[in-house]
């Protein structure tokens, strides 16, 4: 049996093609004997109760979530929806990073007031983006940011294949050179908190720091002392170390922050691409063949 869980469902059925497929909303009736798949999420208490449980599809491209103590000793396969999102996150990217270049705020407190006003602003090329994770969204953001004519630097963790549109260069000479930075990293144990006081003060004056993955992967306190102090220009932030941002966070009223609600990858494109990896991922098990967004338990993405 092949549980499915929420909205996880579409054309689902005719990719079975005969195999016991069950639709819940929860697991309160479902016979964990014997189920063999979970699409979606299935409570970390449970697993133990599913002896034949061999793969988990989590529906989030981040697994933060997935990864309970549980799931990491069990031998299950754990596969992602990663990847469904990375366009309209390097979409967003590019917003945030046009918005805190020309400070289109200005722009929209003008127009709020009727004042016809113009400045002087910024340009995009020529300047330096330095990207923390060159995974989906990270690479999809170097070719948007190649053809407004910005050099791209990056670094990652694991070692993948090289990109023509940007440099891999060390996490120092990112912190040195870059004018935008953008995380686009997943949160794990070696990138919660890498971004704290050193690096914000190592960062030039001049820069941005953007974070469109996950929150945490920035210490807050020395984010907001950063840019209280103008040791960084700026930030335009969609990830948050606490979500839902509350109301008497800081970040909301600081004139140099641009601040979205984990929104940039909520769009209809991402949902389809999301429901063709899980319609690929359940065609390979059922027919024995390898999946695909296997997640690495130890690396935690």
């Amino acid at each position: 049996m092949i549980v499915v869980v929420g909205k996880h469902r579409a054309d689902l059925v005719e990719v079975a093609a005969g195999t016991e497929l069950r639709f819940v909303d929860s697991f309160d009736d479902v016979p964990l004997e014997s189920v063999e798949a979970v699409i979606g999420r299935i409570p970390a208490d449970l697993l133990a109760k599913a002896p034949k449980l061999r793969w988990v599809h989590s529906p989030a491209a981040g697994v933060d979530a997935d990864l309970s103590p549980e799931m990491l000793a069990s031998d299950v396969v754990l596969t992602s929806s990663v990847g469904n999102g990375a366009i309209p996150l390097a979409e967003h990217s590019m917003l945030l990073i046009l918005m805190l270049n020309r400070d289109v705020p200005r722009w929209m407190k003008a127009q709020a007031e009727r004042r016809w006003e113009r400045f002087t602003h910024g340009e995009l090329a020529g300047l330096t983006l330095g990207i923390y994770g060159l995974g989906h969204s990270g690479l999809d953001l170097a070719v948007k940011a190649k053809t407004f004519h910005m050099r791209v630097i990056g670094v990652r963790r694991r070692a993948g294949e090289p990109s023509p549109y940007v440099e891999q260069v060390s996490f120092e000479q990112l912190l040195d050179e870059s004018d935008f930075i953008v995380v686009t990293a997943p949160r794990t144990e070696d990138t919660a908190g890498r971004f704290g006081a050193v690096e914000f003060a190592r960062m030039k004056e001049s820069a941005y720091f953007v974070c469109i993955s996950r929150g945490g992967i920035a210490d807050d306190d020395a984010l907001l002392d950063a840019l209280r102090t103008g040791q960084i220009a700026g930030a335009g932030l969609d990830a948050h170390g606490i979500e839902p941002l509350p109301p008497e966070s800081a970040f909301w009223d600081l004139p140099n922050v641009i601040v979205t609600p984990h929104n940039g990858a909520t769009s209809p494109g991402t949902v389809r691409r999301g429901e063709e990896i899980v319609r690929e991922n359940l065609r390979r098990f059922l027919s024995g063949q390898e999946l695909v967004n296997v997640v690495d338990k130890a690396a935690g993405y």
